[in-house]
């Protein structure tokens, strides 16, 4: 008589998908440590958002002012720019390596792994926030009104908006060049429409209707509160619940279309 052997026992969807800190934290530790063998990218994090602002300073030397009035803007744009290139391009050479295809073999879910990505490049990101706010208010000499660290905040918040949209597109992409080429369709629009060149009220109804649903839109009032009052403002704390939700809505849609299998 013969018996048939058990069945392989399978990990249940409960079991890969739910959402683990233990499994987050490696995910986030593994790739900070890959980073920190590519001091290119670190360097492109951490510091051209600094140069931008510094080259900025003085390509207004004779107008101070100038700078003050949008440097703040600047401030918050730079590094979401920054983190979605590099988020949406490391995520995409993790995927098209096959990476990405073993590690969802293992009992890691889609949540762990956007989890783990957004953790390790948030760590950058408060790096990079807080090296580019204090060059601008403490070396730069950009004058604002509010708090400073309102300043760090919406930055830092900016950052992780710009990691959740590169962990979000870089799904869509087949390559790097394809990746980058997103840029122009996810960031530019937003950067011609969030108020840096012209109040979003001066703008054709259509446009500003438009801008209304785009979250560097909030990110650039929130900067602007800052600069104009001393204190917290409801306007403040809204733009950045605003901004944090996106990255959050982001961060969600990006683990929904995260796919198993590359192409």
């Amino acid at each position: 008589m013969t018996t048939s052997a058990a069945p392989a026992p399978t990990l249940t969807p409960a079991l890969t998908r739910a959402l683990s800190l233990t499994r987050t934290t490696a995910t986030a530790t593994r790739v900070l440590r890959q980073l920190g063998h590519d001091p290119r990218t670190i360097a492109l994090l951490l510091l051209i958002p600094c140069v931008m602002l510094f080259l900025l300073r003085y390509v207004f030397d004779g107008s101070p002012r100038t700078f003050d009035n949008i440097g703040a803007s600047l401030l918050g744009i730079f590094p979401l720019i920054t983190m979605f290139l590099v988020t949406s391009i490391a995520t995409l050479r993790e995927r098209t390596s096959g990476t990405l295809e073993r590690l969802l073999a293992m009992p890691l879910g889609k949540a762990d792994l956007i989890a783990g990505y957004a953790l390790a490049f948030g760590t950058l990101a408060i790096v990079q926030s807080a090296l580019a706010t204090g060059l601008a208010v403490w070396f730069l000499g950009l004058d604002v009104t509010g708090s400073p660290w309102l300043l760090l905040l919406v930055a830092l918040l900016d950052a992780l908006l710009g990691t959740a949209l590169g962990l979000f597109v870089s799904a869509f992409a087949a390559s790097e060049f394809q990746a980058v080429q997103f840029m122009p369709a996810v960031i530019f629009p937003q950067l011609l429409l969030c108020g840096l060149f012209t109040p979003r009220d001066n703008m054709h109804p259509a446009l500003e209707a438009v801008s209304d649903v785009l979250p560097m839109s909030y990110a650039v009032d929130g900067m602007n509160e800052v600069l104009r009052h001393t204190d917290m403002t409801a306007a403040f704390v809204r733009d950045a619940l605003i901004v944090a939700g996106c990255a959050l809505l982001v961060l969600a849609l990006g683990a929904a279309t995260l796919k198993r299998r590359t192409a």
